[in-house]
């Protein structure tokens, strides 16, 4: 049954396919955006660990193997390769194996989707701030409201007046 509109009262020619495709494309636009937040919790989530973002910094510099990433960490090579697991998971590496030797890269392009979030954020605070400290300038001149016009502490502050 689809759902009555002004103009599917005026008649079925006129009808207006906005409310239609809004709601019918509504669920693929919620999972799109949905399993991109998942891609960046991932993302959150492999850049949690300090091991983790140890790798990230050294795989900024260039293609490493898992034995050189594992060289400055004190942990098993065992525990390296699940740290790289999890950061493959979530697309910030990319590994390539040649023979016995398994190759890390990094995938900017998923660190910059990171980025772009906190600049997002951070953009959004900056004009929260900015606005806060404009309404601070302009309420800074204003009278205490506390205070009556002669200067006594009025009876809102509990105290009695002068």
């Amino acid at each position: 049954m689809r759902p009555a509109t002004a103009s599917s009262q005026r008649g079925e020619g006129a009808q207006h396919l906005s409310i239609y495709l809004t709601i019918w494309a509504w669920p693929g636009i919620l999972k799109y955006m949905l399993n991109q937040i998942g891609d960046l919790d991932r993302v959150f989530h492999a850049l949690a660990d300090p091991g983790r973002r140890r790798m990230v910094e050294r795989l900024s510099l260039g293609p490493a193997s898992v034995s050189e990433l594992a060289r400055p960490m004190a942990m098993s090579l065992a525990a390296v390769v699940q740290h790289v697991q999890v950061l493959e998971a979530s697309g910030l590496v990319r590994s390539q194996k040649v023979g016995r030797i398994r190759t890390c890269t990094i995938d900017p392009r998923v660190l910059r989707s990171a980025e772009d979030w906190i600049s997002e954020r951070r953009t959004d605070w900056e004009h929260r701030l900015d606005r806060l400290g404009d309404y601070l300038a302009e309420t800074a001149g204003a009278p205490d409201p506390s205070q009556d016009p002669h200067g006594n502490e009025s009876h809102q502050t509990g105290q009695e007046p002068k």
